[in-house]
């Protein structure tokens, strides 16, 4: 995306271009943020992923939604600036649709349990109203490294 990064997003995570998954955020309570990424088509990836018919990884949709459930929990970390969420698990993802170049995902990611510094969240991710993953994952609090 050519527009810059909200610093809202700089602050929250480490994560940078090109690999910073979230162009902006749309929506954020205590427990849910919504945020949305615009693949432009000019990623390296699509290069080879594939040649004459661009798609964007499953991976990388994983990745952009774990990425909004990181700016979610800076939150609970504020008190404890030397740590930052690092995700320990995915479950049950359901790839439903495939997604392209210029469409907009919409990442909705909801934080379902907290157990210490254990947290557990559930995302979806759609386009154009229509989801193109679902899963369940979960973070753990990891020192931030030098």
């Amino acid at each position: 995306m050519t527009e810059s990064v909200p610093q809202e997003i700089l602050d929250a995570i480490p994560h940078r271009p090109p690999f910073l998954l979230v162009d902006r955020i749309v929506e954020r309570s205590d427990t849910r943020l919504v945020g949305e990424k615009t693949f432009t088509g000019e990623e390296a990836f699509f290069a080879g992923h594939y040649p004459g018919y661009p798609l964007v990884p499953g991976v990388l949709l994983c990745e952009a939604a774990m990425q909004c459930g990181a700016i979610l929990l800076s939150q609970q970390f504020v008190a404890d600036p030397d740590r930052v969420p690092v995700a320990t698990r995915l479950n049950d993802v359901r790839l439903k649709r495939m997604v392209r170049p210029n469409e907009t995902l919409r990442m909705e990611v909801e934080l379902t349990e907290r157990l210490a510094n254990a947290f557990f969240l559930t995302a979806k991710v759609t386009v154009a109203g229509t989801t193109a993953v679902r899963f369940q994952f979960a973070c753990t609090a990891a020192p931030r490294g030098e």
